[in-house]
């Protein structure tokens, strides 16, 4: 007979939207293990699963700290009360908690009071805060709700607890009406016959969290106006012929262990946590073109691609290479590129392989003897993904040929090995060179988005925002195989502008000093778009050409205060050790030839 050894949760705590899973690990009768899903109309050896969820809810409902979401609640700030500011964020685990979160708390009374003003209502500012919250203490969004995801129903009561059955199905996403509340998942045989239970297991997990949320990023005009983003993208941006490109760095599942990131809780770098914080996120941005990096070749095809698909994106994937890589192929990374299909249409893409190049290279200029040495330093899998798009706004379309308007977006990931930095500015340097002779065949604005493992004032850097390397550069003295020789060929003619030092460039505008502080004062680029324990700087990047479209808005940095003391990337807040960029661009007349 069927017998269940062993039933594990991905995460010991679940957070709102966040799908549940368990595994399952069973025996049969053979003493073979296994970890399949048997249905009732399909039982093996006489027996099926039957799954149940149960929702465990005390007489006494708790509150949850808003900063520490599985830390229960000690103190309530009723100043979030008064101001009508959602109750879940009112709520600390502690006074240090409060005290530590109050800058970035304070952004909430503020924002509730400017929309009191606006609307002519009497002001409330106040910052009282209750220390003497109980867990028998609750508001309405801390109870259940009246339509559960699945028909109530109160399996049994015993003493001060009741628990109700929400699902019953192997998986449940915890909803709204969780918060707060322990659940229990129970797996049991059933005989095929007789419908009786003839062996079970279950397991309880800690109590439902929200979904952290973090305090979201405004669109920031170059004039110095902020520009809401939940404004209708078509009203906002098509009658001016703008457009919005988001480039992001989401930290591969591979990549994102304990051990790499052990600041950061488990649960929040679980992948069935981060997909959805992610999606939240990019989706929330609302940019017209999307470029991502460290996306997973499974999670690509199972998750992103359709999941954006629903809002009107339209997916193109390059995956690294695998000459170097040895380990499982369905988790291989790679550049995905998304597009709104009411903004624009599929025109071509290019794949740009380096592993290609660097054969071809080793081929022409290196000798025999040293072509395995070469091709060992220069092999790293990375690539590019090139698109050239097609505008549909201002209804300019294919069937109106005089005034097509073309976008190249190329999106890429280059080396990240600190000791390969002549590797790393040869892939800039090919890279440029092919868009180069995109740009020769036509007359077309380019983009270049991604993360480019290099500093403000690199080599790379210089490359791409200089259009060449002085010589004398420190970067330029380690190239074992000349291939970075002679300085003069790393050159390229496009007129390539980082799209964030356009904050540096503008007159002084007032509301603007505050943006000003969040780049490097020497180079204007932001103070950092990758922030770990281990790392602070700017690795990312929106490059455009400046002679065809020109910045209009930017997507706010984050600075050390948005990350809460002692935080670094990724967090419950962000999940991934990078921080978006996004940048609105409107293209310049174009002269008929």
């Amino acid at each position: 007979m069927l017998s269940v050894v062993r039933v594990h949760l991905p995460s010991d705590i679940p957070i709102v939207g966040c799908e549940l899973t368990p595994y399952v690990l069973l025996r049969r009768p053979d003493s073979l293990l296994i970890s399949d899903d048997i249905p009732e109309s399909a039982p093996i050896y006489g027996c099926f699963l039957r799954y149940k969820w149960y929702r465990i809810q005390s007489d006494k409902n708790v509150a949850m700290c808003s900063i520490h979401p599985s830390e229960q609640a000690t103190l309530q700030c009723l100043a979030c009360v008064k101001a009508k500011i959602p109750v879940a964020k009112s709520y600390h685990c502690s006074p240090k908690c409060f005290s530590d979160a109050w800058q970035h708390h304070r952004l909430l009374h503020e924002r509730a009071a400017s929309a009191v003003n606006a609307n002519g209502n009497e002001e409330n500012t106040g910052s009282g805060v209750n220390t003497s919250l109980t867990s028998s203490q609750s508001s309405g969004s801390l109870t259940n709700g009246t339509t559960p995801l699945y028909p109530v129903v109160v399996s049994q009561r015993n003493g001060g607890e009741t628990w109700f059955e929400v699902g019953r199905s192997k998986t449940y996403t915890p909803s709204a009406d969780d918060i707060g509340h322990t659940l229990k998942f129970e797996c049991a045989i059933i005989n095929a016959e007789t419908k009786l239970s003839v062996g079970n297991a279950s397991t309880m997990m800690s109590r439902v969290i929200p979904a952290p949320s973090p305090t979201p990023r405004r669109l920031i005009s170059v004039s110095g106006v902020d520009i809401p983003l939940h404004l209708d993208l078509d009203s906002r941006l098509s009658s001016s012929g703008t457009f919005t490109v988001l480039s992001y760095n989401i930290l591969s599942d591979a990549y994102a262990t304990n051990e790499l990131y052990s600041y950061c809780p488990s649960w929040a770098l679980a992948w069935t946590y981060r997909r959805q914080n992610l999606l939240r996120e990019i989706v929330g941005y609302r940019a017209d073109i999307v470029c991502l990096q460290e996306v997973q070749s499974d999670h690509f095809e199972e998750f992103f691609a359709p999941e954006l698909d629903k809002h009107g994106y339209q997916a193109l994937f390059k995956r690294k290479t695998t000459e170097v890589f040895s380990g499982n192929i369905n988790t291989v990374d790679g550049c995905a590129t998304f597009f709104r299909r009411d903004r624009f249409a599929h025109v071509k893409k290019y794949e740009v392989e380096f592993n290609k190049a660097a054969q071809s290279l080793t081929e022409a200029l290196v000798p025999s003897a040293q072509k395995k040495t070469a091709l060992n330093r220069l092999l790293k899998d990375n690539i590019a993904l090139i698109v050239v798009l097609e505008a549909k706004f201002n209804n300019q379309g294919v069937d109106n040929p005089g005034k097509r308007q073309l976008v190249c977006v190329a999106n890429t990931h280059v080396n990240v090995h600190q000791e390969l930095k002549d590797v790393r500015l040869w892939q800039v340097h090919t890279l440029l060179k092919g868009l180069e002779k995109i740009a020769a065949s036509a007359d077309i604005p380019m983009l270049l988005c991604g993360d480019f493992n290099s500093a403000p004032g690199s080599a790379p850097h210089a490359l791409v925002a200089m259009g060449k390397v002085d010589p004398m550069h420190p970067e330029l003295a380690v190239d074992p195989l000349g291939i970075l020789r002679p300085a003069t060929k790393l050159t390229h003619q496009l007129p390539l502008v980082s799209a964030y030092t356009s904050f540096g460039r503008i007159p002084v505008v007032p509301g603007l000093d505050q943006k000003r502080r969040k780049l490097d004062p020497g180079t204007n680029e932001p103070l950092f778009t990758s922030c770990t324990r281990d790392h602070f700087g700017t690795l990312d990047y929106i490059f455009y050409s400046a002679d065809s479209v020109t910045v209009e808005s930017l997507l706010e940095l984050l600075d050390e205060e948005s990350l809460r003391k002692d935080t670094a990337l990724p967090s419950p807040e962000w999940s991934s050790d990078h921080i978006a960029l996004l940048a609105g661009f409107r293209c310049k007349p174009r002269t008929r030839r």
